[in-house]
């Protein structure tokens, strides 16, 4: 009584009240008449192999991927065969019988699945735009350069512009997180950081500037940069390009119209004002919406790696930028194109893990996906430096250097491309300063020693198929 129990009509179930007596044999059936049609049927009929075969061919789609008759059966079911129909049309006892016929008759088939959505698609326009708002806040040095000589107080603006750079990456970064809890609360964190942060800058720009006049011009470069981050985090980039539009107007007829002192100094006083209203504007919006019920408040010190990220990026930028000005706005421009394939990355990452059945296999197919987005946002840069006549042997690996940094902030590995780059800005930045061997080649052996150690924590961090999962 332990053993199974066949399940299908016309089975054991026949025989369990049946007294069977040992050595007798078992007699064949006789024949006897349907109830629905009073027709006797004939007990050596079979099945209609014809018919059979138009139903297999007429469902093949649907019997090809089933993994079990009894998936047969009930698609057969679906299709309102009555057993009627089934003993009189195809010539099977039942609906099961049937349906392990069309299932040995159809060639097992598994289609792959309809490919999903790309989660990580990105916004090319948004991404491109974001890279052309890096850039073009430079075009105030180009009005204001022939009234108060920039290059002459270098000093000062590098101090504010560090300051402003390190303090604008920890605050993006915090006020991301508590866009997890509301915009309400991001809000409040960008209202509170934005003023600090460029206080702050104006403050230490000082020290160099002895106070003087300069000191207001490092002033309007600290809060335009606070402004401007306000903005892009929110994603207001397109009225961040509207405020900016004096300057993009002035720099446009330089080349054919001198517009005088008044002009040069006023362009990118309308800019910086028109930036501070938009991200007043926006921050008032913002708020207005509802507080967020719960929710906990990220510590200060998650978000120090990225402050510390910003001022050693902002290190080799201007270590760059000291010897191959040009250079620093081809970097610049690019920071579009680099978010732009930060999503990629992602985006075939995931690809990646659907395709592969092995972690060995995933790193491999993970290594190529890096390697192949390397090279996109690398290459294109070669032909610009030479254009612009930057040496590639520099921009190339700094290049390669701040986008797998900020790939690897992306998946919240902040400490290891923080320390890495700050190695990396320190070692460049002490032989430039004291003019120790081997001089200008330190920076671009930093950048690609950088470059380097930073692929080989992204393969052994990202090469995993955890954190795409």
């Amino acid at each position: 009584m332990s053993g199974p129990m066949a399940l299908e009509p016309g089975g054991a179930e026949r025989d369990t009240l049946a007294l069977r007596l040992a050595g007798t044999e078992r007699r064949a059936p006789r024949p006897r008449a349907d109830d629905s049609t009073l027709a006797l049927r004939l007990p050596g009929r079979g099945p209609d192999e014809g018919a059979v075969s138009v139903l297999a061919a007429e469902l093949a789609d649907r019997v090809g991927p089933a993994v079990h008759p009894y998936e047969v059966a009930a698609l057969l079911e679906a299709e309102g065969l009555s057993a009627e129909v089934i003993r009189q049309r195809y010539g099977h006892p039942d609906l099961f019988s049937l349906a392990a016929a069309l299932y040995e008759r159809v060639p097992r088939v598994f289609p792959e699945p309809a490919p999903a959505a790309d989660p990580w698609r990105p916004d090319t326009v948004r991404c491109l735009l974001r890279g052309v708002l890096f850039a073009l806040p430079g075009l105030a040095y180009l009005l204001t350069g022939p009234v108060w000589h920039p290059g002459r107080h270098a000093a000062v603006l590098v101090v504010a512009g560090l300051a402003s750079w390190a303090w604008g990456q920890a605050l993006g970064h915090r006020a991301h997180l508590r866009m997890a809890t509301g915009r309400r609360e991001a809000g409040r964190t960008l209202l509170a950081g934005a003023p600090l942060g460029a206080a702050l800058a104006t403050a230490l720009a000082a020290v160099p500037a002895g106070g003087g006049p300069v000191t207001l011009a490092a002033a309007a470069q600290s809060l335009y940069l606070a402004a401007a981050g306000v903005l892009l985090v929110l994603g207001r980039e397109r009225l961040l390009l509207a405020a900016l539009s004096p300057l993009a107007a002035g720099a446009a007829v330089l080349p054919w119209w001198e517009p005088g002192r008044a002009l040069r100094i006023g362009l990118p006083l309308l800019a910086l004002a028109a930036t501070l209203a938009a991200a007043g504007g926006a921050l008032r919006q913002i708020l207005a919406v509802p507080a967020a019920v719960g929710g906990s408040r990220p510590g200060l010190g998650v978000s120090v790696p990225y402050g510390l990220f910003g001022l050693a990026a902002g290190t080799l930028v201007l270590l760059e930028g000291q010897r191959e000005p040009y250079a620093v706005i081809v970097l610049t421009v690019s920071m579009g194109p680099a978010e732009w394939l930060l999503y990629r990355y992602r985006g075939l990452s995931v690809s990646a893990l659907r395709a592969t059945a092995t972690p060995a296999g995933f790193l491999l197919r993970s290594a190529g996906v890096l390697a192949g987005c390397l090279l996109v946002y690398v290459l294109p840069l070669l032909p610009a430096a030479l254009l612009t006549g930057a040496a590639p042997g520099t921009l190339l690996p700094l290049a390669a250097a701040l986008w797998t940094a900020l790939l690897l902030q992306a998946f919240g590995a902040a400490w290891p491309s923080a320390v890495i780059c700050l190695a990396a800005a320190v070692g460049a930045g002490a032989v430039t300063l004291l003019r120790l061997p081997p001089g200008a080649v330190m920076l671009p052996l930093c950048c690609g020693a950088a470059a380097l150690c930073l692929a080989a924590c992204t393969l052994r961090l990202l090469g995993r198929p955890a954190p795409h999962a």
